[in-house]
């Protein structure tokens, strides 16, 4: 066969390698992922040491062929869209910025000077998921720690109203449950791990003691460890009321006593029950209860990639985690009434500026009336049920994927991010940054 006759071989494509990148879909952010990049197609088609939802997130991931912007639906350019924006922020009385737990840390700062700027309201998503525990931090604090702690001492593992097994698969083996430690050489092994929720679910296949309280009643069970604690008995009663018996409660007390380094994980199955954010202070007071006995730490199990880093921005400029109103040129905390949904409902918003969030798809349907009749502002990579109603809404680059910057971790430990590839959208950070400045032009402007 001459070299002319010879078979074409396809070649493939070159992959380009990103190292420790980190996966922005959950609050564990896992910072130890490889991507393999195919850079002419812009995919990434490999995530190793990923779980099944971060490789979702990657996979998933491509660039849509939008427009910048649009206003009204009508394709605009970005400084069309901007000027717009802040048009609509500064003829606002009662505007609302929501969302925020999906981007990173240095838009988030953007966002909330900017609410400042116009005497607005800041929110986020964790108003409507562990808002309750935000307001139990501020009630009675927390003990904590850091998750490479809980891997390195930890031998005594509490979920609490949390199912990891489906919707943090990496906290087993990364952080709590089956990693080697400093102090818990043999992993798995060395540690007692517990259950406690209202449905057998996939983690309680993984754990050594489940129980099965009945629906609404933690905060009786969580008291009634706590009396436990102090060498008090409980009153019959709540054997009846938790399904739980006293003397099996009696023996988790015992095991929980002898821990070296015990660890309470709390999820949305205590924060959105009956009792709300008095459950997540009775597990905080049960965590400092136990340190008279031995160390204990309470961490809350956090969902959205950043939405710790959202409590920590808005916390750190305002002195509170969400549900805050400057209208007044002091910030004002009252959740129920600064909260984004009540503020919608009750139809008292004449504005919103929604960044990397889809309340349309899940507010209330009073909230979600009200949406539609006032101009909103929405920032979001993909055309999502409230972009497509938005006055005006912006194309982003995805964070973690096309945009580097900051992120939390669900144990407030921040973590940089490494972009896989380029977007040709902007990212929200330059977007606020612009809206920012002509917010700024315009009230310097008419001072």
């Amino acid at each position: 066969m001459s070299i002319a006759e010879a078979p074409k071989t396809e070649s493939k494509p070159e992959l380009k390698i990103v190292e420790d990148a980190t996966c922005t879909f959950c609050g564990c952010v896992c910072d130890d992922i490889t991507l393999s990049v195919d850079q002419e197609a812009k995919r990434i088609v490999k995530a190793q040491s990923a779980c099944v939802l971060g490789k979702s997130w990657f996979f998933n991931h491509h660039i849509e062929e939008r427009p910048e912007a649009t206003i009204e639906g009508k394709p605009v350019s970005y400084d069309e869209a901007m000027d717009k924006a802040a048009e609509i922020l500064l003829n606002s009385k009662m505007q609302v910025t929501y969302g925020l737990s999906d981007t990173t840390c240095e838009a988030q700062r953007v966002a909330v000077a900017i609410t400042d700027w116009i005497g607005g309201t800041v929110d986020t998503t964790t108003s409507v998921c562990h808002g309750p525990s935000g307001m139990a931090f501020q009630g009675v604090g927390e003990v904590t720690c850091s998750l490479g702690e809980i891997k390195n001492r930890a031998d005594f593992v509490m979920y609490w109203g949390a199912n990891p097994a489906e919707s943090h698969p990496r906290h087993f083996t990364k952080y709590s449950l089956m990693p080697k430690g400093e102090f818990v050489p043999r992993g798995r092994k060395d540690r007692t791990a517990v259950l406690v929720d209202v449905r057998k679910t996939k983690t309680a296949k993984a754990v050594d003691i489940f129980l099965q309280l009945k629906p609404k009643s933690d905060f009786e069970l969580l008291w009634s460890l706590r009396l436990l604690a102090k060498g008090i008995d409980p009153d019959p009663s709540v054997e009846e009321k938790t399904g739980i018996s006293i003397e099996t409660l009696k023996e988790l007390m015992e095991k929980m006593k002898q821990a070296k380094f015990g660890a309470i994980l709390f999820g949305m199955g205590l924060t959105m029950t009956r009792g709300k954010h008095i459950n997540t202070e009775a597990v905080l007071s049960l965590a400092r209860d136990m340190n008279r006995h031995t160390r204990f730490v309470a961490k809350a199990m956090r969902g959205h990639g950043n939405v710790s880093g959202a409590d920590n921005v808005v916390s750190w400029t305002t002195g509170y985690p969400f549900g805050v109103h400057l209208g007044r040129g002091y910030p004002r905390f009252n959740p129920g009434e600064f909260t984004t949904t009540d503020l919608l409902a009750r139809g008292e918003a004449d504005a919103a500026m929604i960044i990397a969030s889809d309340p349309m798809s899940n507010f209330a349907q009073a909230a979600r009336d009200h949406f539609v009749t006032i101009p909103t502002i929405v920032l979001d990579p993909k055309l999502s049920d409230t972009a497509k109603v938005a006055t005006v809404a912006f194309t982003t680059s995805t964070y973690g994927i096309n945009v580097p910057g900051t992120v939390y971790r669900m144990d407030d430990v921040p973590i940089p991010l490494r972009p896989a590839f380029e977007s040709p959208f902007k990212s929200d950070y330059e977007i606020l940054k612009g809206i920012e400045s002509r917010v700024r032009k315009q009230q310097l402007a008419a001072s």
